[in-house]
């Protein structure tokens, strides 16, 4: 009774009813003028043809705006109100402005190192191919004097998180989708109100939707108390809204400009294995030393002046402000970001150039499979000339629905050549791609069409680093304590889930 009574109170639950009641109330109030006066119910189907016809003229994956279509066309009433709330990713005119507007300060920053790009053309052609890429479509500098280490799972990660905040003495910048009440939380409020009374200074950012059920009360007035800005970014508000598609799902930590993580693991006690939620959870993460820590801080600093519309001298973060040693060599690394704003999908194209381009062997980590045609396409055919392709996924789920829905992609994947397992002991959080011993991308992007199109996310670039082949290991390791899929077991499910998943497939940009 009491977890009732919690859930009925909570900000998510009330926020949803006034959704839901606004949402019914417009949809019932045209159904009614619909229903009575015949006019209506023709101005709503040509409306609903003219939509349709928008959507299909979009920007977008062709298999989003079927389902956007379908719905539209087969409910024309429900399907237009639908979509002019949950089917734009797009955010208001001024607010992108805005935001252009920052990126742009941000991009002026950020400048390329010539023999970098040198060395590895000369290297690897195919190599220097995607990082223009993702230098051109995502404004992201190629760095040579940068060292990075991998993370297998989240408890070591947390502990050299740790250290870093524990040695700062400049600045400390967190960004993180969700933050939940905890030990993990508790352990790191300690540290940086420590640092905060040392003078370092201190800001964390976190999505409003990816926190709301975790938040501690009061959160933002304890972290004021104690010294440490804070923004929230897309706050959740009981109003109609059409950018609620639109999260910030990065997780970012930069320590003085010198050494930065980011990877899967948000701050809370699950991601550590403190708390038991769906068997062992395994996550992955990332490391970075030396100059290429200055792209995940412009990162920060992006959103950070976008929620709170301010301006400052982002030079005064420089790594070589705070720091002149000589910064480490380990192999080119590319922190990289990714925003639904550009019509540009850059997380997804980074994967997809990796399986194109594999000679051997790709290696992939994802807790969601649902892939589009583009995808899907481009790892049967890999599979089909002879790269081994092999795709992680969770045994156990954290959400049975959309578990089902990656499951309806094993057969045909199977079936030309894929190889999939999924990881016996629980739940797998990591996002990797590893490939031909010298490539690798670790990030917060899933093969999911939120992650892909609609969220803000990061992920790191690598070519012949360190945590290239760790990665690897990694990989070779959990498949070895993993259940490898077979086509009877996609085929011997019963009529029941099959129907379901084909009923899923059809929403499955929606979800």
């Amino acid at each position: 009774m009491k977890k009732i009574t919690s859930i009925l109170l909570s900000r998510l639950f009330m926020a949803a009813v006034a959704i839901f009641v606004q949402f019914g109330w417009i949809f019932l109030t045209l159904y009614h003028f619909s229903l009575n006066y015949t006019f209506v119910d023709i101005c709503i189907r040509i409306l609903a043809v003219i939509v349709a016809l928008k959507v299909i003229n979009n920007w977008s994956n062709p298999y989003y705006k079927l389902a956007w279509t379908f719905i539209i066309l087969l409910f024309p009433l429900f399907g237009i109100c639908l979509y002019l709330v949950f089917g734009r990713s797009e955010l208001t005119k001024r607010t992108q402005e805005r935001m252009d507007l920052m990126h742009l300060e941000i991009t002026e920053c950020l400048k390329e190192d010539p023999l970098a790009i040198r060395e590895l053309k000369a290297a690897d052609k195919e190599a220097a191919m995607q990082s223009k890429y993702i230098h051109d479509l995502a404004q992201a500098p190629l760095y040579r004097n940068s060292k990075t280490k991998y993370y297998a799972c989240g408890e070591d990660m947390f502990q050299d998180m740790l250290g870093a905040m524990e040695r700062a003495k400049d600045f400390i910048f967190l960004e993180y989708f969700i933050i939940a009440e905890g030990n993990m939380l508790e352990k790191v409020l300690a540290v940086l109100e420590r640092k905060v009374r040392e003078g370092v200074k201190v800001r964390l950012i976190y999505d409003d939707v990816g926190s709301i059920k975790t938040i501690p009360p009061h959160f933002k007035k304890r972290l004021s108390d104690m010294g440490i800005s804070c923004a929230v970014f897309n706050p959740f508000r009981p109003i109609l809204s059409i950018i609620l598609n639109n999260r910030d799902h990065r997780k970012i930590l930069v320590v003085d400009g010198q050494v930065g993580f980011t990877g899967g693991i948000n701050i809370a006690d699950e991601y550590i294995n403190e708390k038991v939620r769906f068997g062992y959870w395994k996550d992955t993460g990332i490391e970075i030393k030396g100059e290429a820590v200055w792209s995940l801080t412009t990162m920060f600093l992006e959103m950070w002046n976008y929620i709170n519309q301010t301006k400052e001298d982002y030079y005064q973060y420089l790594p070589d402000i705070y720091n002149k040693k000589i910064n480490p060599k380990d192999g080119y690394v590319q922190p990289y970001g990714d925003t639904p704003l550009d019509h540009e999908n850059v997380g997804e194209n980074v994967y997809l150039n990796m399986i194109n381009r594999a000679k051997k062997y790709v290696y992939i980590y994802t807790p969601y499979l649902i892939v589009d045609n583009e995808m899907t396409v481009a790892l049967e055919n890999a599979a089909k000339c002879g790269v081994d392709v092999r795709i992680v996924t969770p045994g156990i789920p954290d959400k049975k629905l959309i578990f089902l829905l990656t499951q309806s992609y094993y057969e045909q994947l199977i079936l030309n050549g894929v190889k999939i397992y999924q990881y016996t002991p629980g739940f797998l959080h990591g996002k990797c791609f590893v490939c031909d011993d010298k490539i690798a991308t670790v990030g917060t992007i899933n093969l999911d069409y939120r992650s892909l199109y609609l969220h803000f996310e990061c992920g790191v670039f690598m070519y012949r680093s360190q945590a290239v082949m760790e990665l690897k290991q990694d990989v070779l390791d959990t498949i070895a304590g993993s259940k490898q899929i077979t086509l009877d077991f996609c085929r011997n499910r019963n009529i029941f889930s099959k129907l379901l998943q084909s009923i899923l497939r059809l929403f499955a940009p929606l979800l």
